[in-house]
């Protein structure tokens, strides 16, 4: 019988196992943030206790990207130029702010751009309350 020089090691090598673990794990780092991105998101409801009717500028814009100043209608364009004459002659300086759900985001941040363009320094967003159960 010939005898090896070479003993049988019958331990399990964990170098491959500890190598593959680490890529997956890396893989899983790099993916989890990228999942986030695809989620629906609806707009908060408020359940603060204090909102009320306001006498300052409300400017809606609706579901159909009309623009309104206090129940006139603007367009986009002269939409600066008529929210500066209201807040001039206004006596209250609070500007409020409300969009319809399904208007883009990106047309919302248009027009508080014109706003603050205007020199409005009180803006604030109206949002529908939440009743509490």
């Amino acid at each position: 019988m010939k005898y090896s020089k070479y003993k049988i090691i019958s331990e399990i090598n964990v170098t491959s196992l500890v190598d593959v673990t680490m890529v997956l794990l890396i893989i899983f780092m790099i993916t989890a943030p990228l999942l986030r991105s695809g989620i629906d998101v609806e707009l908060p409801r408020s359940t603060a206790n204090d909102l009320k009717q306001y006498d300052g500028i409300v400017i809606t814009v609706t579901r159909d990207g009309t623009i309104k100043l206090n129940d006139e209608t603007a367009t986009f364009d002269n939409f600066e130029a008529m929210l500066l004459k209201m807040y001039t002659f206004s006596a209250r300086k609070e500007v409020l702010l409300q969009a319809d759900k399904e208007v883009p985001y990106g047309k919302v941040i248009q027009v508080m751009d014109k706003i603050k363009k205007a020199g409005v320094n009180n803006l604030g967003l109206i949002v529908q309350p939440d009743i509490e159960k």
